[in-house]
């Protein structure tokens, strides 16, 4: 065997190589997965697109939109800060506007700040069809540059308290609160926020009606598109549970970031399939095999799954997702049955599925947990799950209920009866999301609309020679209805402009066709 001298410069050389060479794995790792929860935006502007009536669709859509531009200034500025910065073990503050932040860090920065936005765009599906736009600005603000960043110091931060836990036993045990990927830190929070929200927002009109007893369903105006933003989120809590290992570099990290999303997969396929089947029965559904109820029942497993997918067995996965199937359902009936309006059973999948999620870990832990120990650490560590769920709760609820208070007080929460009957797109934005000009082919069409009293009325659409004025704010709009343009040429509030018909030209003979 060749012996081969290295000298003490060349071992140094290749020691500070291969520190070097993890450190980049790992800030690569933070960027590639964050870029991955960032495309879960996109999933949820689409699921929230879907699951609202076109009349909306732009304004869920922008507000998606500037979710992460929002975050990226208010986290920026003042989130990251409060929440890694040098502090004490409540809250952080160092690192204003990445001021002092070392290079290596702004790759954990970028990751952060993903998760961030994730916690602000939850609640923008609960207040959809009536929220304020100004007010938007304001809440998504306020969540990102300070509610959520301070739960995230203590937390995640290795000063923060429910992160040093307390030691019992003089020292010989420790209990502290888990939470991996964010079961509590981003979903109860995000969830809370959104009960709040829609709480002081109140319901749509026509939601909840005097003469029947249950909720009126107001239906979306696509499930593909829904469909598709809810398989995109699939995809993306891959990278969101994956991901929050922070690392690929160490000892055991690309195990644990394989049983992370193995567990997330197995959790959300049972919640899905749960779900599924409890609407069916009619219990807590119609008897229908329902595929937006079976994509939330999916994406509330996945939830319940981040705060131990890193520590549970698989077979512990299928379990946390056999009771976030049923925790969604529950959840989203108490809501209804209490009368607030959660278009997006945001509370249900995100508050449900991250509640249930958190108290898992202290059952289904490997070889800590109460199902395998049944011993006082166990007991205690049960305990600190549940602190932090309260924590977690008490500080969002409170700061949230003042914050939309204030707004509500100011008359700056909910759009006017007249807009939310016409929708916002055409009065908030001048995009509406399905002009009635763009449609057709160039011939003289006809729908049918059934009218308020159950009549129907027969349509021209897309007609040659006719420009549709579009929406008028000081008209009469004691009647609601969904489609403003097709309204609009309902109650003929068009005008007729000239304009040369084709002439189409056979022989010698010039016609103009009728």
């Amino acid at each position: 065997m060749a012996v081969v001298n290295v000298t003490w410069e060349q071992y140094t050389s290749l020691q500070k190589g291969l520190d070097d060479l993890k450190i980049n794995l790992d800030q690569f790792f933070l960027i590639v997965m964050g870029m991955v929860v960032y495309l879960m935006q996109c999933g949820f502007a689409f699921l929230e697109a879907g699951a609202v009536r076109s009349k909306n669709s732009t304004n869920i859509l922008i507000k998606n939109l500037m979710d992460s531009f929002v975050a990226g200034i208010a986290y920026w500025t003042i989130g990251y800060p409060l929440a890694y910065g040098a502090g004490n073990s409540f809250i952080g503050y160092s690192y204003w506007a990445s001021k002092a932040l070392p290079d290596t860090e702004f790759a954990s920065f970028f990751f952060q700040y993903v998760f961030a936005a994730t916690a602000a765009t939850i609640v923008s599906g609960a207040m959809a069809e009536r929220c304020e736009f100004l007010a938007y600005f304001i809440y998504s603000f306020f969540i990102t540059g300070f509610v959520y960043p301070v739960v995230t110091h203590w937390v995640w931060s290795p000063a923060g308290w429910l992160a040093v836990g307390a030691t019992y036993d003089n020292g010989t045990i420790t209990a502290v609160y888990q939470d991996f990927a964010g079961s509590g830190v981003v979903h109860i929070l995000g969830g809370t926020a959104a009960f709040c929200g829609a709480l002081l927002l109140g319901p749509r009109l026509g939601r909840f009606h005097r003469d029947k007893r249950g909720p009126i369903d107001l239906r979306g105006h696509s499930v593909p598109l829904a469909a598709l933003g809810g398989f995109i989120l699939l995809f993306g809590f891959l990278a969101f549970n994956g991901g929050s290992a922070l690392n690929i570099s160490g000892e055991g990290s690309g195990a644990v970031i394989s049983l992370s999303v193995v567990n997330t997969i197995i959790s959300g396929s049972m919640s899905a399939f749960v779900s599924l089947f409890i609407h069916k029965t009619g219990y807590f559904g119609t008897r229908h095999w329902s595929l937006l109820n079976t994509l939330n029942g999916a994406l509330t497993g996945m939830v319940a799954a981040c705060a131990g997918c890193n520590v549970f067995s698989p077979w512990g996965a299928l379990v946390v997702g056999f009771f976030a199937g049923i925790s969604y359902k529950m959840w989203s009936s108490l809501v209804g049955r209490i009368k607030v309006d959660d278009p997006l059973d945001a509370v249900a999948v995100h508050f449900g599925g991250g509640l249930w999620g958190v108290i898992s870990v202290a059952f289904l832990k490997k070889d800590e947990g109460i199902v395998f120990a049944w011993d006082k650490k166990s007991g205690l560590n049960l305990a600190w799950q549940l602190a932090g769920v309260t924590a977690i709760t008490a500080w969002t609820a409170t700061l949230c209920l003042v914050m939309f208070g204030i707004l509500r007080l100011l008359g700056k929460l909910r759009v006017d009866e007249a807009v939310e009957r016409k929708g916002l797109d055409i009065h908030k934005h001048g995009e509406p999301a399905y002009p009635m000009e763009s449609y057709g082919h160039g011939w003289v069409e006809r729908i049918l609309k059934v009218l308020e009293d159950g009549r129907l009325s027969e349509i021209k659409q897309v007609v040659p020679g006719i420009d549709n004025d579009g929406y008028k704010y000081e008209e009469n709009h004691s009647v609601g209805f969904d489609s403003p343009e097709v309204e609009v040429m309902n109650k003929g509030r068009i005008k007729r402009t000239e304009h040369p018909l084709p002439v189409v030209q056979s022989g010698n003979t010039v016609t103009t066709p009728m």
